[in-house]
């Protein structure tokens, strides 16, 4: 299922980020921003518990939360949206997978992963800014799910339809999240119009 996050500090950020003078400082700062905003609503549905605490003038019956947070970037862009949520879900284990795409074939390639123990009883964002063809997402959600995950939700800046499609055909299970909905891809497997690699705009690498 798709949520289309539509907020004026989103939409004010969004387009900042696509801009192509924005240089890297901002833009891997705007990133985080993005990301973190989107975290309110990526997190509205997570379970609460009962518990009581002693505060300065008496005891308060109130909630903390009931399940663990596991966030999941796909390296290496996804590294750009971890301190923007984690700054709000201190708590939040992270795991890494890395991956990158073939640009002959398109096709995603894994060269790394690692996780925290507790993916099967936590909630899992999978943290990539862009999904695009949706090879390198659709990958990813499984080898976390073999990795005992079951619950599991997308969370990418912008996306184009055909990558939404993958995904709503590969995992219909998982909840994607986006910023920005796209027009297309182009003949090179790029969202148009985008913000370009993202990856290369983080770590000013291009």
């Amino acid at each position: 299922m798709l949520h289309l996050l539509k907020h004026p500090l989103l939409t004010h950020k969004l387009t900042n980020l696509r801009r192509k003078d924005t240089d890297t400082k901002e833009f891997r700062e705007t990133l985080a921003e993005i990301a973190g905003l989107m975290a309110y609503e990526i997190t509205r549905d997570l379970p609460l518990k009962k518990i009581t605490i002693e505060t300065p003038l008496g005891s308060c019956h109130t909630h903390e939360l009931a399940m663990d947070v596991v966030l999941v970037p796909v390296l290496r862009a996804g590294l750009g949206m971890v301190g923007g949520i984690s700054s709000l879900i201190p708590s939040a284990r992270i795991g890494h997978i890395g991956m990158y795409r073939d640009h002959e074939t398109l096709q995603p390639m894994t060269y790394y992963s690692k996780f925290p123990d507790n993916l099967g009883d936590a909630m899992v964002m999978v943290l990539d800014p862009m999904l695009a063809t949706g090879g390198s997402s659709t990958a990813a959600i499984k080898i976390i799910k073999d990795q005992g995950a079951k619950s599991i939700k997308l969370v990418c800046i912008v996306g184009a339809p055909e990558g939404i499609k993958r995904i709503e055909k590969d995992h219909p299970d998982v909840q994607i999240y986006l910023a920005g909905l796209d027009e297309s891809l182009n003949d090179k497997g790029y969202i148009v119009p985008g913000l370009g690699d993202a990856g290369d705009r983080i770590f000013g690498t291009k």
